[in-house]
């Protein structure tokens, strides 16, 4: 059975409107940081979600590893965002599509 990646769903909190650049720009050095250490699949915004900014699919050993991650991430940290964690395994051309 091939490896789950694991799908971090960032939920905005009620202080999310006040989110500063200081924690932007805190949240760009995570991503190129995991990016780098090659723990990020992909990541993005959601758009037309009302309570969703977006999500990282991670690639780490573990589901705990995956949780530990998303406890570091800077919208978590500072109460700006919370999370769902989902286990993804994906379906594609090398694994026939999971058939």
């Amino acid at each position: 059975m091939e490896k789950l990646m694991y799908m971090m769903l960032i939920e905005k909190s009620k202080t999310y409107n006040k989110i500063t650049k200081k924690v932007i720009t805190e949240h760009v050095e995570n991503i190129r940081r995991l990016d780098d250490e090659g723990k990020l699949e992909i990541c993005g915004v959601f758009k037309g979600y009302p309570g969703m900014a977006g999500m990282y699919i991670l690639k780490t050993e573990s589901r705990e590893e995956a949780e530990d991650l998303c406890n570091r991430e800077p919208l978590v940290v500072g109460g700006y965002a919370t999370y769902k964690l989902v286990g993804f395994q994906a379906a594609n051309r090398e694994n026939n599509y999971l058939l």
